[in-house]
């Protein structure tokens, strides 16, 4: 085993006890020294504290970045001040934000924790799924409106059972989503270009067209990535052909959606909505989605949050202790990768 030098850089230095408890950092502690402080955008700029130790000193020692939300991007100027970075862990989803050519060119490894987020989302998006397909909403407001049990009506179908779910997507949490729903007696359809038949059937779905997931589907979850391709591939035409009480769910990125399109749907009562992502986000304070009867509107919420942070600090730190033990990292991402995932 090889003890590795170990150092926090993310947007502040509270993120570190929301991801990694203390077993965590004992089980951290074992395999590396870590740095005291971390390594914010500030601190690196010579405009924080870093409390003990200067940031040019830990950056020059260290093998392994353990990144967060708000982490600084890894340019060539930065690298430059860390010539032993072997490697950089990221305790939370996309690593978009954060990394540059350069540090492939340095052969610098990645790894997120992105399939640890990804589970609270396919949680979130399996409960709302489920919610829309007894029109939890609708009654819930109906319920108010009556105060009795009589005098008032929900559109069909009421109900799961043959329930039709359109997953778009076969992302990581595309993927969950549809293992979540293994157990339910709905149907699942999937749209994902780079899925055939036969590993759309190995996720327990049928690939079909996006425009026939449209036209079949009581609820459509969206889980693609946010690409140039992607932009409002959820347009009017394909709202249109959505059935009549059919719910979209978005928790993957408000880009994908067309959000004028989906709002007159909504407001005509045709569609409904439930979106923890908006385009864009927030939507302003006067946009008529946030008061309509058909919308939900979460602020967000659907990836880790509160102790489900520290899922991703415990997959950051077993990342780590594969590197101490010369084992492959088993959530690397790729340069190639990037132009395919979120």
């Amino acid at each position: 085993m090889t003890r590795l030098r170990a150092a926090f850089a993310m947007r502040d230095a509270d993120l570190v006890p929301d991801l990694f408890d203390d077993a965590a950092l004992a089980r951290l502690r074992a395999v590396a020294d870590v740095a005291d402080g971390v390594l914010t955008p500030d601190v690196l700029a010579g405009a924080g504290d870093l409390g003990h130790g200067r940031a040019g000193e830990v950056l020059g020692g260290v093998d392994v970045l353990l990144t967060g939300w708000g982490a600084p991007r890894l340019d060539d100027a930065l690298l430059r001040r860390a010539p032993r970075l072997r490697s950089v862990v990221h305790a939370a989803g996309s690593v978009k934000p954060l990394v540059t050519p350069a540090l492939w060119e340095r052969g610098v490894r990645v790894s997120s924790a992105a399939a640890a987020n990804a589970r609270p989302v396919a949680e979130y998006t399996l409960a709302t799924v489920l919610l829309a397909g007894k029109r939890v909403l609708e009654a819930s407001d109906a319920f108010a409106a009556h105060r009795r049990f009589d005098g008032w009506s929900l559109p069909e179908p009421l109900g799961n059972h043959g329930l039709t779910v359109g997953v778009v997507g076969a992302s990581r949490i595309g993927r969950q989503v549809m293992r979540l729903l293994a157990p339910f007696d709905v149907e699942v359809l999937l749209h994902d270009p780079w899925v055939d038949d036969d590993g759309a059937r190995a996720l327990g779905a049928t690939a079909v067209s996006l425009d026939d997931l449209a036209r079949a589907s009581d609820v459509v979850t969206v889980h693609a990535p946010d690409l140039p391709e992607t932009y409002r591939m959820i347009d009017a035409r394909r709202l249109a052909l959505m059935p009549p009480a059919a719910t979209l769910v978005n928790t993957a990125r408000g880009r994908l959606v067309d959000t004028p399109a989906l709002t007159r749907e909504v407001l005509s009562g045709r569609l409904r909505a439930v979106l923890d992502v908006t385009d864009p986000e927030p939507l302003p304070a006067d946009h008529p989605l946030w008061d309509a009867p058909g919308a939900l509107l979460t602020p967000h919420v659907a990836g880790s949050l509160g102790n489900e942070l520290r899922r991703l600090g415990d997959l950051a730190v077993g990342e780590v202790e594969r590197l101490a033990d010369g084992a492959p990292l088993e959530h690397e991402v790729l340069p190639e990768q990037l132009g395919t995932t979120a």
